[in-house]
């Protein structure tokens, strides 16, 4: 009986012998295994579609037949402990080839709890081990590529031999942020393989739709620091051969490699396409013909090394192997309804020395933007392990294009801050990588010079906030996106707008906004020291404002989801958070002396989470409530904080909640246009005003 423990002497081997792999070079006992799992593998593959016929689950299934060679090779050559690898939803020869049981590989594709990849929410055939550094990717595909990137830069700063694995369909390589990794990773000049399994189809789309080149690798061929290799990716030594060169070439050169595996889909692209609609029955048979497993197996025979009644043994075998896994799948437990709420936001730390994050300091106070970069700095010599990057903020004396991270590359070196491309996608996708390979790692990167430019990352936000989700636990992204947003400086269209009524409708995110100097460092370093992504976000009409200075205490913490009482009051609560509370308190103030009226200015700081017990607290006081924020009202954020105060307080309210926001319209450039779509003083004074007569 083949026994698994000679994959493990496979991949020693390919350490020892010379670099081509042949029938004749090869050890048997390692011919036997390849053959083992090539065969346990289809076996899988075909036996698939059968658990959904049933009502059993693998309700998406794309099968492999026809990528066996290349997928074997990647699998072999994956060294553990060394190497990270992002498989595709095509790769289950790959992952078992990798290391993966056939009951680890059942388990995912009938989505059971003890599923290693997810417990079960993540879409079958999505396979993974996080022990093994192979890792969850999501259903958008060819995204992992940048996850691999940013492995790699980390690789390549903490001197650690190894390289990121990136498998893909050549289809997948026509996103932009293939190419933004690819560039990205030669540019940087970083130990990455790029697997290109090319069958010749994007689902039902040719290839000649998707690019000019024949080859999709040939795409790339201008780009310098790149090793590009064409392989026969349904011929196991050719398969293997450029694997192990690839792999010797990005830990010894410490640069990016291009597989390209010529591969044929046997089968429709997944269960739910079906070939015969857009392949000739020629056509589809070719590809038949042309089946590895087959063509392995008949090469072994005529080469006379491995005789057809050992290769019906390991036949024998590996289905008792299927057998027994899918007996021991199919009594694992189902995830169970409540854990749905597990995992959706990973640990914040703990605001011990400022539990509610308040202050009575009296020190000199100190200017917003000085409040970031001080606390910036202050974590970098805090965390060893914490990292910088973004666009034009890295630049000699310039630190940034409103010099947040002014002195940071002078202080603590261009391995811990230096610039991004301007590639937002980039940025993010590589930070998420960068934080997959130490725990105790902290990135915070500036998603782009404006929040408005943020939009082309916004695929992998998504990504960085269902990660630890969609992983089971297993993997949260320590990442916090640092982004100048909103109005009142003039800037119009893609300089003033207020992103936070999307990003707080995402589970798995942190979204905080400071107003004074004290917040801002106080919430960066909670930010900075917790788990998880958070969005940060800087008003940046605030940076040099006078208003917004305050005293910081040493080591000032504000944890998340503690509102903060600005202004105390009876009559009426504001709830507000940015820009908008500077208005707030002075339209309060104004109220004040001229009318009398009491108003309570309650500053949210924190949107995700929210301080519910806070705002019902104030609304219970005063029983009448406006929520004034900058951003559009419109779709904008106060519509959740009306939605709940009904639905909490309504009979505590002695007039309706009201908001108050930007027009529904953009922001013009010009000063008249601006003013006319912001929200300011005048307004807030008379809004509340009216809340007060109702």
């Amino acid at each position: 009986m083949v026994n698994f423990q000679t994959l493990e002497l496979g991949v020693k081997m390919l350490k020892k012998v010379e670099k081509f792999y042949s029938l004749e070079k090869t050890d048997k006992e390692v011919l036997k295994t390849w053959y083992a799992l090539m065969t346990l593998g289809r076996m899988i593959d075909d036996r698939a579609p059968n658990y959904l016929k049933q009502a059993i689950g693998w309700s998406y299934h794309a099968p492999y037949a026809g990528h066996d060679a290349i997928q074997l090779a990647i699998g072999q050559v994956f060294t553990l402990n060394e190497d990270h690898l992002f498989p595709y939803y095509r790769d289950m020869l790959t992952c078992l080839s990798a290391g993966l049981t056939a009951e680890e590989l059942i388990l995912n594709g009938i989505s059971k709890a003890t599923d290693l990849a997810s417990g079960g929410r993540h879409m079958s055939n999505h396979f993974a081990k996080p022990s093994f550094n192979i890792h969850n990717v999501s259903s958008c595909t060819g995204n992992h590529t940048l996850h691999a990137v940013g492995v790699a830069r980390a690789m390549k700063r903490y001197k650690h031999t190894g390289v990121a694995i990136s498998s893909q369909g050549e289809s997948s390589v026509s996103e932009g942020y293939c190419y933004e990794a690819i560039n990205g990773a030669s540019t940087e000049k970083l130990p990455v393989i790029f697997v290109f399994q090319d069958n010749g189809y994007g689902i039902s789309v040719p290839k000649r739709d998707q690019t000019a080149n024949e080859r999709v690798a040939d795409n790339f061929s201008g780009f310098l620091n790149l090793r590009i290799i064409h392989c026969d990716g349904k011929d196991v030594f050719d398969s293997m051969n450029a694997m192990t060169e690839a792999r010797e070439h990005a830990i010894k050169n410490s640069e990016p490699v291009i597989v390209h595996a010529d591969c044929v889909r046997i089968h429709s692209h997944s269960n739910s396409d079906k070939h015969e609609l857009y392949r000739d029955e020629a056509e589809r048979e070719a590809a038949r013909k042309q089946d590895p497993l087959t063509a392995f197996r008949a090469q072994l025979m005529k080469a006379k090394i491995v005789s057809e009644k050992e290769l019906d043994q390991i036949d024998k075998e590996m289905k008792e192997t299927l057998l027994e896994a899918h007996s021991i799948a199919m009594k694992a437990p189902n995830p169970t309804p409540e854990s749905i709420y597990d995992f959706v936001l990973p640990p914040a730390y703990k605001a011990e020395k400022f539990p509610e994050g308040l202050h009575n300091d009296q020190s000199e106070p100190v200017k917003f933007i000085d409040a970031i970069n001080g606390t910036l700095k202050e974590e970098f010599r805090h965390n060893p392990n914490t990292f910088i990057w973004g666009q034009d903020m890295a630049n000699k004396e310039k630190g940034g294009i409103f010099n947040v991270s002014k002195g940071m590359q002078q202080e603590f070196g261009p391995e811990r801050v230096f610039n991004a491309p301007i590639a937002e996608d980039f940025i993010m996708g590589t930070a998420n990588g960068f934080s997959r390979f130490r725990k105790d790692i902290r990135v915070v990167v500036e998603g782009a010079e404006f929040a408005d430019y943020f939009w082309p990352a916004m695929e992998q936000l998504i990504e960085c906030s269902h990660d630890y989700w969609r992983s089971n636990g297993a993997f949260s992204p320590n990442v916090v996106i640092r982004l100048a947003s909103g109005g009142y400086i003039g800037g119009g269209l893609y300089h003033s707008q207020n992103l936070e009524g999307t990003f707080t409708t995402l589970p798995g995110l942190r979204v905080v906004v400071p107003a004074f100097a004290d917040d801002a460092a106080g919430l960066l370093r909670t930010a900075m020291r917790s788990e998880g992504p958070t969005l940060y976000l800087e008003p940046k009409a605030l940076y040099n404002s006078k208003q917004a200075m305050a005293s910081i205490p040493e080591g000032f913490e504000v944890p998340f989801g503690k509102a903060r009482v600005r202004r105390e009051g009876t009559d009426l609560t504001i709830l507000t958070y940015g820009n908008t509370v500077h208005f707030c308190l002075e339209a309060a103030d104004k109220i004040a002396s001229e009318h009398g009226k009491e108003i309570e200015v309650v500053d949210l700081r924190s949107l995700s989470p929210l301080d519910e017990e806070s705002i019902l607290a104030s609304v219970n006081k005063t029983h009448r409530v406006l929520v004034v924020h900058e951003d559009k009202v419109f779709g904008g954020f106060g519509g959740e904080l009306v939605a709940m105060i009904n639905e909490k307080a309504f009979e505590a309210l002695d007039a309706p909640a009201v908001r108050l926001g930007s027009t529904f319209t953009p922001v013009g450039f010009n000063r008249i246009l601006e003013r006319a779509t912001l929200p300011n003083v005048e307004k807030v004074l008379a809004k509340a005003l009216e809340v007060l007569r109702y």
